[in-house]
């Protein structure tokens, strides 16, 4: 029931003239700041050796829901993050993976990847780089944009709000970090390791930005050269003091397996590659984040303007380490000083009561099998994608339907994908073939289920909270006709140049496990522990700015944010 105006006079007399002002007055910034891989209980876990203006800050001064976790199966890097620009799982946003098949183009797609745009040239440096992430050698060519995405963004909606009088920016050092977040109406840009400097597509820009020019140009990267990742703390004060690194292997020569961690003159072919396996690469887009706040001036032309920062070294450092290691644990305190300055220089220049800030992360991690058997269990363990084969997989779908090997198109994790051509050439139904192959695949040990498409499209899922999970993350055209559900514990090592320690993307509590913290904008700090997800974000900035929802939006507001 709406108050009549005389009820809103008499409530606002009530009010503090601070706090009337408060909540009439739009933020001048919102800044969301996402953190690879950070599991939700990892910045309470090492809080005692943080600062009091980073993660402490965030946690103790702002509203913290402590139980947050995605409602989707796939938990990778760019579900999460379309999932926090959106509002919404896979199934409204179209994203349901780092790669998916495409039956029309006969090959696979990278997330981001847009043939029709090319990535804009900029300053070359001599530096190599190795795929930290498998998925994007993919990609065809190196344009990137959002088209992709099913859903509209709250950067999408806060620009169309006012004419464009607000803008929207995403900065990452992965492109599907920045992209994701700018949606298709903001500016994206993202760390390249083969130039050693941030870049774009021409779909954002027809040239770079002066600033961004400049930046690049200095080379900032350069004062890592010969430097090396060193403990922040003496070792003994740290919770992992005795969890040292033993199982690193790379193709990157020199590349220590404990502390110090040297990177490198800049000249090494592989500089860039080391300074994404280390904190260097937040401090490296923290700069440039700060770079493109002065530049831009954001916050300072009377709208609310949007800034997307997301940081990946920790999911870099949870892949190599697993999340419960020295170098996991050092990482964070390395983050936890950039947040703290990031911050302040926030407070210098638009000022943090001005300043809504939104921190989450795109997906938990699990802790690696080592470390977990340390412990006394026993069932953590890797799953090689051989395993798929055993059991005469193939010979019993020869034996059932006349088609052997030829029958399987194409697997990436967790989407297994059939040939349907050959299917229908033998006058075959495909929910048959599919569901006697998730049969036989469930019998294979590590493997807790296999869906099919056919049963996710009929309504005949069990009444689980993972197979909800799972069909929360089917989109119709780019799943495939089987999702693999891996035991809790076990994961595919998907990565061909690294041997990993730690894989998240499963439905699995420790991937969809992430904080939501909302803190700045005169937020009093509170910790909510009802169970809320990432989704709710978006349509709670939507609310809170008077501003529509994203189209595909599935979140509910959270009070807390939006009632005085």
């Amino acid at each position: 029931m709406k108050h009549s105006l005389l009820a809103t006079l008499v409530l606002s007399s009530c009010l503090s003239p601070a706090m009337a002002t408060e909540q009439s007055t739009a933020p001048k910034l919102v800044l969301q700041i996402t953190v690879d891989a950070l599991r939700g209980d990892l910045p309470e876990r090492f809080r005692s050796n943080m600062t009091n203006d980073g993660f402490v800050y965030l946690l103790d001064k702002g509203v913290h829901y402590a139980n947050a976790h995605y409602q989707h199966s796939n938990t990778e890097t760019i579900v999460g993050h379309v999932a926090l620009a959106t509002g919404a799982p896979p199934s409204a946003n179209g994203m349901v993976g780092n790669v998916w098949y495409d039956r029309n183009l006969n090959r696979a797609v990278y997330n981001v990847e847009d043939t029709n745009y090319s990535e804009l040239l900029t300053h070359n440096s001599n530096t190599e780089s190795i795929q930290l992430d498998d998925t994007q050698n993919t990609a065809q060519g190196n344009g990137r944009s959002p088209v992709n995405i099913h859903s509209s963004t709250f950067a999408d909606e806060l620009v169309k709000s006012n004419n464009g009088q607000s803008r929207a920016f995403a900065v990452s050092y992965k492109d599907r970090g920045a992209v994701s977040m700018a949606g298709e109406l903001g500016k994206a840009f993202w760390f390249s390791n083969a130039t050693g400097g941030f870049v774009t597509s021409d779909y954002y820009y027809d040239a770079y930005p002066h600033w961004v020019e400049e930046w690049n140009q200095s080379d900032f990267i350069k004062r890592y050269s010969n430097q090396r990742w060193e403990l922040m703390l003496d070792r003994e004060k740290y919770l992992f003091s005795n969890e040292g690194n033993t199982d690193f292997k790379t193709e990157i020569a020199s590349f220590n397996r404990s502390f110090p961690y040297p990177y490198g003159p800049s000249s090494f072919p592989y500089f860039t590659t080391m300074l994404s396996l280390s904190p260097a690469s937040d401090e490296v887009t923290a700069d440039f984040a700060k770079t493109l706040i002065k530049s831009e001036k954001l916050g300072q032309q009377g709208q609310t303007d949007f800034l997307a920062i997301s940081f990946s070294a920790n999911d870099y450092i949870v892949h190599v380490n697993g999340p419960s290691s020295l170098e996991a644990e050092d990482g964070l305190l390395r983050l936890d000083s950039v947040l703290a300055d990031l911050l302040s220089y926030v407070d210098e220049t638009i000022g943090i009561d001005n300043t809504l800030i939104v921190l989450s992360a795109d997906h938990g991690a699990p802790d690696a099998p080592s470390y977990v058997t340390n412990h006394g269990r026993t069932t953590a363990d890797y799953f090689g994608a051989e395993a798929l084969r055993s059991k005469g997989l193939f010979e019993k779908t020869k034996d059932q339907f006349g088609l052997g090997e030829e029958v399987y198109l194409y697997f990436e994790n967790p989407n297994l994908y059939l040939n349907h051509d050959l299917i229908k050439e033998k006058g075959l139904d495909i929910a048959k073939v599919q569901r006697f192959i998730s049969s036989e695949l469930a019998t294979i040990n590590g493997v807790d289920n296999a869906f099919t498409a056919s049963d996710i499209e009929e309504g005949n899922m069990p009444n689980t909270r993972v197979a909800k999970l799972v069909e929360n993350n089917y989109f119709k055209g780019r799943s495939g006709d089987i999702y693999l559900v891996f035991n809790p514990g076990v994961y595919i090592n998907a990565f061909d140049s690294l041997t990993v320690a730690s894989v998240h993307g499963s439905p699995w509590r420790y991937d969809t496990f992430v904080p939501v913290i909302f803190a700045g904008y005169n937020l009093e700090g509170q910790k909510v522990h009802r169970e809320v997800t990432p989704y709710d974000i978006a349509p709670t900035l939507s609310a809170l700015l008077g501003v529509t929802f994203p189209s595909g939006s599935t979140g509910e507001v959270l009070n807390e944010i939006v009632t005085p």
